[in-house]
């Protein structure tokens, strides 16, 4: 299968599927942000509802923090993710590191609480460990929707040639002519990675993605064992 690099102006158009060449690897419309936006929305919200032994005080500094930077980018480039913006760029990476931070620290929280034999409740426990882990598989999605082939604009420019993350519609010659990865695919590589413990249908490729993979299975399997231990205990009728 040969491989086309498309290295033309942002404004050229998509290329056409009938020339055999698959979408991951051609020019094509781009994502909508808006799908990344409700994915770092519902994240925020979920840091806003944990409980207040689980976040930095005062509470609600980095999430109007996040929500503001959220906003300024929809605002600055609410439309299809076609074209390369080092500015905006650079601004949706702070935005995710900054979400990706908050969490860090209420994973370390939660995991001092539960070590240290503070008191806690199973149903305050249960929501908010659940809310972290969840939060968690937002922000490593997130981290891979941002960097597998450059991001966003660079896959929808298909300027790269090789993929950093296989996922299975890739090697399938019919499938691959009109698929290529959003951020609901990314979203399902994170969540099964986070439940798994491993890599399941999608193969990390390059060794950044490897290693997010790692950290990202220590983290969740760090989390989900602690809670279950503790739960356990605390737990009616246990």
């Amino acid at each position: 299968m040969s491989i086309r690099r498309s290295n033309g102006p942002a404004s050229a158009p998509a290329s056409d599927p009938a020339d055999g060449v698959p979408a991951w690897q051609r020019r094509t419309e781009g994502e909508q942000r808006w799908w990344v936006a409700l994915a770092i929305l519902a994240a925020v919200i979920l840091q806003m509802l944990l409980p207040d032994r689980f976040v930095l005080h005062p509470r609600y500094v980095l999430p109007v923090i996040e929500l503001a930077g959220l906003l300024v980018l929809v605002i600055s480039h609410p439309e299809r993710m076609s074209r390369r913006t080092r500015g905006v760029r650079i601004g949706s990476l702070l935005v995710l590191a900054l979400v990706a931070a908050n969490n860090a620290m209420s994973v370390v929280l939660l995991v001092h609480r539960i070590t240290t034999g503070g008191q806690i409740g199973a149903l305050e426990l249960l929501a908010g460990g659940g809310a972290i882990w969840l939060t968690n598989t937002i922000v490593f999605a997130l981290w891979y929707w941002e960097y597998d082939r450059g991001g966003p604009a660079s896959r929808a420019l298909g300027l790269a040639d090789t993929p950093d993350l296989l996922f299975p519609q890739m090697t399938d010659p019919k499938l691959a002519l009109n698929w290529e990865p959003i951020v609901i695919d990314y979203l399902f590589v994170s969540y099964t990675n986070s439940t798994a413990f491993s890599p399941t249908d999608t193969v990390p490729l390059s060794r950044w993605a490897k290693v997010l993979f790692m950290l990202q299975s220590a983290i969740s399997l760090v989390t989900v064992a602690l809670i279950a231990a503790r739960a356990v205990n605390i737990l009616p009728g246990s």
